[in-house]
């Protein structure tokens, strides 16, 4: 099976997801969740991570987490076998905790970011693990520290969570209009259908098709290429397609007018299909 995307760059943003293996309960029990919060906070001390929202399930997790040093993927390898070796070795077990390579889908900052912390923040509730006015009181969640300012670790950070919940501040004022908004939110379903709180688990980046398009013109064309071979997405594929025309159009000269005004089987565009099909994966439609 072809692995999934991983884009790497200074100051990316994530939302991550993992699971038990064979969606076992790994989280449990109250040591077993804690273990996992003390094993991601020596990552994100470790990896110089900035945590804007978690939260640990019975059998699963979810991060929404910035890389200023673009080392996702050595962070996250730390992570999780890190807690992996400590878990079987609690319990005397072999073999693999999490299901396989945990899902790491690109975030833009602002709205797609903020909409990702407060599906993250609202989990607990909408999964029936707690009710909605006792989510305060989750412990397995950075929705508990929102209230701890004073013992709260440095790189959790509320600003994007509360900035989008209608411009709050991390004050006591800010944080209460904040636990209202999100008493608001969990009792509005057109309010989370508006968000994507059905799809924010699938894709491969959330955010504005030019912040998707940024993020194929950043990579390298090489690296891109072998990337969507290996995506799951038709539309990061498009979207490299899609780029690489724009790219031949621009050293050809030629603008979007002349695509119809010529025949289909005019040189330059023969050329373009050609370079196309020996450098990506785009179909013959």
């Amino acid at each position: 099976m072809a692995r999934k995307l991983r884009l790497e760059y200074g100051n990316a943003l994530y939302h991550v997801i993992n699971r038990g293996n064979y969606r076992a309960d790994i989280f449990a029990t109250e040591g077993a969740k804690l273990a996992f919060e003390r094993c991601l906070f020596e990552a994100c001390e470790k990896s110089g991570w900035m945590l804007h929202a978690f939260v640990i399930m019975r059998n699963h997790y979810h991060l929404a987490l910035e890389t200023p040093g673009a080392n996702l993927v050595a962070g996250m390898k730390w992570l999780q076998a890190t807690f992996a070796n400590r878990f079987n070795r609690m319990r005397k077990e072999q073999g693999h905790v999490f299901q396989g390579r945990y899902q790491a889908i690109v975030l833009e900052d602002g709205a797609a970011l903020g909409a990702v912390c407060h599906y993250i923040h609202l989990e607990p509730a909408r999964a029936g693990a707690v009710a909605m006015e006792d989510l305060a009181r989750y412990r397995y969640g950075s929705f508990h520290w929102l209230r701890q300012a004073g013992k709260r670790p440095a790189f959790l950070n509320f600003s994007t969570a509360l900035g989008t919940a209608g411009g709050l501040k991390d004050t006591p004022a800010g944080r209460h209009s904040y636990f209202e908004y999100s008493s608001w939110l969990a009792a509005d379903e057109p309010a989370r259908k508006a968000m994507g709180f059905e799809d924010m688990c699938r894709g491969w980046a959330r955010g504005s098709t030019g912040f998707k398009k940024a993020l194929v013109r950043e990579h390298k064309e090489k690296k891109l290429h072998r990337a969507a071979f290996e995506a799951e997405t038709a539309e990061l594929r498009e979207l490299v397609w899609e780029e690489c025309v724009q790219q031949c159009l621009r050293k050809l000269r030629c603008e979007h007018a002349e695509d119809t005004a010529t025949r289909k089987a005019a040189a330059w565009k023969v050329a373009i299909a050609v370079h196309l099909k020996a450098t990506t994966t785009v179909t013959n439609p």
